[in-house]
């Protein structure tokens, strides 16, 4: 049986109970009037009759990255990319890198348009390790808005650790295209991949002119980049990478010429990148006599059927003595 409390026990329970509870009614009295107060405590009302004004969603094309360019942030992004990034490249794409000696024409302080080849999630961090550390202290990607952007922790993790800003793929974004010239004038220089997204066969697509119309505005070089062996880490569509060794060939610096409008500047360097791509599968020396003759093979595929345009992928070669042909993957 339960113990008979005393009369003292029982009144100093009781106590407790109504100092427990005493105050719930002016509590329940106060979230009330929280709940509805007014301006000046929560935004104004909008007046009957007036159309309200829109919410700026701050995703996408919208989503603010100033904060991802100041030091601390510039400094994290550093360490995570010499600490981190740098060594798990070494290990999963064991990349050989060469044309450096072609930049050095440019100047120390001369901000830069890298624009490289897209095949893969694993081209970013192997472009940023691959980068000179001069250019990559004041380095913007170009990361596509609806993609990296549709969330705020995806956007802040992009833009924190890539230096990702947001790029409209679907139109031409002036408000994007600005900030971004805007920066290059201040001194930053900025990489993309101007085909727009990842490839779907692991063959080029047609190269976008944003870049170019960003270089004639700003009268800023244009660095081409040829990346290869990337769609056998991570191709579009694979979730986990697999280990495979790649190459980055820098190529020399390309100006926009007098009058040249951006569409044909796009098209110059796409043909750079096709040289740079040429040269990596055979020599230079080849590439050369083929980029005089008018004889160097486009990044996009053949009209030839699915399973020819796979088996004639250049990264399912490799002329290397002794090397065994991969199977590729339709």
């Amino acid at each position: 049986m339960p113990k008979k409390l005393s009369k003292r026990e029982l009144q100093r329970k009781t106590r407790q109970i109504y100092r427990a509870v005493g105050n719930a009614p002016q509590r329940i009295r106060t979230i009330n009037q929280i709940k509805s107060a007014q301006f000046p405590y929560r935004s104004a009302r909008t007046p009957k009759g007036v159309t309200p004004l829109e919410q700026r969603s701050y995703l996408g094309s919208d989503y603010p990255t100033v904060w991802s360019r100041r030091l601390p942030a510039r400094a994290l992004r550093l360490m995570s990319t010499e600490i981190v990034a740098k060594p798990l490249m070494s290990y999963i794409a064991s990349p050989k890198r060469t044309g450096y000696d072609r930049l050095e024409s440019l100047g120390k302080r001369q901000p830069v348009i890298f624009v490289a080849n897209h095949h893969s999630h694993a081209d970013t961090p192997l472009l940023l390790t691959s980068i000179p550390i001069k250019w990559r202290k004041r380095l913007i990607v170009g990361a596509a808005a609806d993609y990296f952007f549709n969330s705020r922790i995806g956007g802040s993790l992009s833009a924190l650790f890539i230096g990702a800003i947001p790029v409209e793929r679907s139109k031409i974004s002036r408000t994007s295209s600005d900030e971004i010239a805007s920066l290059i004038n201040r001194g930053w220089s900025f990489m993309v991949f101007p085909e727009g997204g990842r490839s779907p066969d692991g063959w080029g697509q047609p190269f976008r002119a944003g870049a170019a119309y960003l270089s004639i505005k700003c009268n800023t070089p244009i660095v081409p980049i040829h990346l290869s062996g990337t769609g056998n880490i991570l191709r579009k569509g694979k979730i986990w990478p697999s280990r495979s060794s790649t190459k980055v060939t820098f190529g020399n610096p390309i100006w926009p010429e007098e009058n040249e409008n951006s569409r044909n500047y796009s098209k110059r360097i796409e043909s750079a990148v096709a040289e740079l791509a040429d040269e990596g599968d055979n020599d230079w020396w080849v590439a050369q006599k083929r980029k005089y003759s008018g004889e160097t093979p486009t990044l996009q595929a053949p009209d030839i059927s699915s399973w020819r345009k796979a088996w004639d992928l250049p990264d399912t070669k490799d002329n290397s003595a002794g090397s065994k042909r991969r199977w590729p993957t339709i």
